[in-house]
């Protein structure tokens, strides 16, 4: 006679959890025999900085004209001047905990020079600058998750 287990085994769908948390994945699914699990989560919320938004200015005589309004940045100025991320990863400011960030807004820096770090399957691969200019912004917070493409540091 035969005993089939019966249920769904906990600690594995524990241990998916934690591989969730070790390696930043968002998905992870294991087939064994025939039972089928899936382990997901919802990533964190990412809050990019793309200008300031505007409130349409209520109706009335003392509301200016729209051309005195002031406009938001175009998305083309952001994104040209913006380096992206090359990878899927999570982006790291300095190269280890404590340590001095790479860099900070307002320093000038030279082309090729570390501008972060991005853990990607557990190696450390370092981003440098495209071209020399000024940070203007870091559109990250350190040990964020970041997907290919996204905005990291505005360099003018």
């Amino acid at each position: 006679m035969s005993t089939k287990k019966t249920g769904v085994d906990q600690q594995l769908i524990r241990d998916l959890a934690g591989i969730l948390d070790e390696t930043n994945l968002t998905e992870i699914e294991v087939e064994q025999d025939d039972i089928r699990i899936r382990v997901s989560r919802q990533p964190a919320a990412v809050q990019a900085y793309a200008g300031p938004s505007y409130a349409p200015a209520p109706a009335s005589a003392a509301a200016p004209a729209p051309s005195a309004l002031t406009a938001p940045p175009a998305p083309a100025e952001t994104s040209k001047n913006a380096v992206p991320s090359p990878m899927v990863g999570t982006a790291y400011l300095s190269p280890a905990p404590g340590a001095k960030a790479f860099i900070e807004v307002g320093q000038a820096i030279k082309e090729g020079q570390t501008l972060l770090i991005i853990e990607a399957m557990k190696t450390m691969n370092q981003i440098p600058s495209p071209r020399s200019g000024t940070v203007t912004a870091i559109l990250f917070e350190d040990s964020q998750p970041v997907e290919y493409g996204e905005p990291l540091v505005v360099i003018e």
